[in-house]
Formats: structure tokens, C-alpha cells, sequence
């Protein structure tokens, strides 16, 4: 299998999480450059995966000057600055990996599916979801008729009180016109993975949702704009000291702690606490995302399926459960319980779904579309990816069209 070539750009925790399949297969790929405009991220993921200096650069710009020094770039950039650099890096011939989604708005989704076709490309958008070991053998019992026809399926997703007030509160994806709509940074994950499992178009969609507690109107009495200087901080769930000093008290190091200092430590966690965004009180601060929401789908041929997001969980393990002629169908993202209408018995299907390489997150999705990505540039088999531009384009139309009929009150058809 010949040596895929890869530059990152964007060297932020998605960025260098999927770097680290180079570290676990040095044989299939290997890190030979980085864009970051953060010196220190960018010094840091340079030094892992010894990249030369000479092939550092500032942003994805600077990258995209030069003639082309790779096989694939791997975008890890901010939402808003998706579409640029896929479009620009397509054009010269690089197969590219895209975080998601793939771009904040509709037109520029389309222009970045136009540019990765006629590119000719290997292109996969990373949701991770459709490359976990679950989601392989939920689609294998499906496929074979396990329960006869699908009618419909509901999924929650349970996005985790500290997990919303971590990224979408205090973090780059609590401000809509800085990054993008809930629905687009946490859950066209969700839509796209419904899209996946039903295998039909989206012929409708209505949603309803609304940024229900994270704002001034619920800040405690007596409560100050910052953890640190906080009288009632102690009683308060979303305390920016109770959750990270959590996560140190663990030893852990990486996500979420590295997205407040590149380098973890005690002392820089607490400077970041007293200076940074994530020390900020959740009722003071510039988000407006929704906090929960639901969304209800139609498809081709009548079925339907529902999605609830909501950030009041403990878990942020999905559950769903599908609805078919024969039987149905209770999952937890590793477990597949099944009911057969004939035998009146549940039995239960275990899917392994823990990754235990270094990639493992999103049950071992990460790891699962890295695999996938290589190899389709290894094979030249586009075949490999599941989550390509016409898929993912697909998907994003259920979203945007899921916020208009939230924002509008109505049914919106695709």
C-alpha cells in the first residue's frame, strides 16, 4: 500500500487527532506539512510528526500559493473556513479530507461538491458516524431485512450539559454569525447519518427549538461574569472550574483541555480560566444557538423519522430505535437490541464498537473514516469513502432546510 502524503490544515484538536494515524500507521501515511495560524499549535503538531520548517505555513493560504507538496490535505479549519481552502485545494489536484460540515451555507456547499467532481478527486466530508463499527452492522441487519421495511426511527442526541457549555456556550460554536446554526456544527452528523440509514431522499422537514436557559435572563442572583471570581460558583452545574479541574483531577490532556492551552497544564488551564473565554459565565456570554431542538422527516415513499437534540443530558451516547414491518430495532451506539414480530423474542446484538488505537474517538468512527480515506488514495477506489460530496451535499440540504422551518414555523419541501 504506497504512502499517502498528508498536510494539515488547521492544527486545532480535530486537526491533530486525525494527524495521529500517521503515528499508528507510519507505513500508510505520514504528516509532511502544516497551516495554522496559531504559532504554538502549529509548532507543536510540527514537532510530533517532525515536519520541516520549510513546509510550515501561516494559514491555508500561504499553503495554497505553493505548488503542490502532497497527496491530500486534511481541513480542519473554523466552520466559516471550510469552503475556501476545499475548493482552492481541489483545484490543484490534492484529495481532500473536509471536517464538517461542509460549508455554512447552501451555495457554498454546492460550489465545493461541483469543485471536488470535477476535480476528480477522492474527497470525504469527516462524518465519522457512517464508519463505526454499529453503524457497519446496523446497515448489514437492515439491508438483509432483519425487520422487513423501515416505517420510521427516532434518534436522540444527547449533547451533555458540560460538552454545550464547553462548545457551544463559551467555545467557537456558541455565536451563529461566528460559526454556524446548532443544527449545522453539532448535528449534520445526525441528518446525515438518519439520510444513511433510511437510504431514501428527504422529501420535508419541519423543526421547532430555541435557546431555552443559557442566557442573561437565568444568570443566578449574585453570580459574576467569571468562575474564578464567583460567590456562587459552588452551586453551579456549569462552573468552568468544576468541569475542567475535572478533567485535569482524571489526568487527561487532551480534548477539551487542549482547546483551552496548547499545552496542558494546571497553571495554564487557571490562566485560561482568569483570562480566556472558557472562564466565562455561561449566562454572560455572546452565544445564541439553540440549546435544544427537534426535527421531524419525511422520505421518499412516506417514512418518517424524528431527531431531538438537547444539551440537558448526562450521556452523550445516541440512542435510537427503528420501526420496521417485521420487528424493531433499540441501539445505544454499540448495543443493537432486536424484536422480531414473529418470534415475540428480543435478542441482543453486540457490535464492538471500542476502538482501542489512539484514534478511537466517536466509537472508533475517526479511526474507521481515516482507514477509509488512505485507503481509497492507496487503492484509488472512491468506493471506500461513505460520506462523499453528492451524500454529504444531500444531507446539508436537510439541515438548512431543517432551519428555515424552524426560523419560518413551517413545512419546508426539498
Amino acid at each position: 500500500m504506497k504512502k499517502t502524503e498528508l498536510i494539515i490544515v488547521g492544527a486545532g484538536s480535530r486537526g491533530a487527532g486525525y494527524a495521529e494515524y500517521a503515528i499508528e500507521h507510519p507505513e500508510q501515511a505520514t504528516i509532511v506539512g502544516v497551516a495554522e495560524p496559531r504559532a504554538e499549535y502549529r509548532k507543536q503538531l510540527a514537532e510530533k510528526h517532525n515536519v520541516p520548517p520549510e513546509k510550515l505555513f501561516n494559514d491555508w493560504q500561504e499553503l495554497a500559493e505553493q505548488p503542490k507538496l502532497a497527496d491530500a490535505v486534511i481541513i480542519a479549519t473554523p466552520d466559516a473556513e471550510h469552503a475556501g481552502p476545499a475548493i482552492a485545494f481541489a483545484k490543484k489536484g490534492y484529495h481532500v479530507l473536509l471536517e464538517k460540515p461542509m460549508s455554512t451555507s447552501e451555495e457554498e456547499c454546492k460550489k465545493t461538491t461541483d469543485a471536488a467532481i470535477e476535480a476528480g478527486i477522492v474527497f470525504a466530508v469527516c462524518h465519522v458516524l457512517r464508519y463505526t463499527a454499529f453503524t457497519r452492522k446496523l446497515k448489514e441487519l437492515l439491508d438483509n431485512g432483519l425487520i422487513g421495511d423501515i416505517v420510521s426511527l427516532q434518534t436522540l442526541e444527547p449533547v451533555g450539559y458540560w460538552h454545550q457549555a464547553h462548545s457551544f456556550v463559551r467555545g467557537n460554536w456558541g455565536n451563529e454569525a461566528e460559526s454556524s446554526s446548532m443544527l449545522l456544527a453539532k448535528c449534520c452528523h445526525d441528518l446525515d447519518w438518519i439520510s444513511h440509514i433510511m437510504n431514501v431522499p428527504c422529501t420535508a422537514v419541519h423543526s421547532f427549538g430555541s435557546l431555552k436557559h443559557f442566557r442573561k435572563e437565568e444568570k443566578p442572583e449574585g453570580a459574576a461574569n467569571r468562575c474564578v471570581d464567583c460567590a456562587v460558583e459552588p452551586d453551579c452545574p456549569y462552573s468552568a472550574k468544576k468541569i475542567y479541574s475535572g478533567f485535569l483531577d482524571k489526568g487527561l490532556k487532551g480534548w477539551p483541555l487542549d482547546v483551552l492551552a496548547a499545552d496542558v497544564t494546571e497553571e495554564n488551564i487557571a490562566e485560561a480560566l482568569r483570562t480566556g473565554p472558557y472562564g466565562r459565565c455561561v449566562y454572560e456570554c455572546d452565544n445564541d444557538v439553540v440549546d435544544h431542538q427537534v426535527v421531524n422527516m419525511q422520505f421518499d415513499g412516506g417514512q418518517t423519522a424524528s431527531l431531538t437534540m438537547t444539551a440537558f443530558t448526562e450521556s452523550t451516547a445516541r440512542k435510537t430505535r427503528i420501526f420496521g414491518t417485521k420487528g424493531e430495532l433499540d441501539c445505544d451506539s454499540s448495543t443493537i437490541r432486536h424484536f422480531d414480530f414473529l418470534t415475540d423474542q428480543w435478542q441482543t446484538i453486540e457490535t464492538d464498537p471500542v476502538d482501542h488505537s489512539i484514534l478511537g474517538g466517536h466509537g472508533g468512527g475517526d479511526y474507521g473514516l481515516m482507514r477509509a480515506f488512505v485507503g481509497a488514495i492507496a487503492n484509488n477506489d472512491t468506493a471506500l469513502v461513505l460520506s462523499g460530496p453528492a451524500e454529504t451535499l444531500e444531507s446539508h440540504r436537510m439541515v438548512f432546510a431543517a432551519e428555515t422551518a424552524r426560523r419560518e414555523e413551517r413545512v419546508v419541501r426539498l
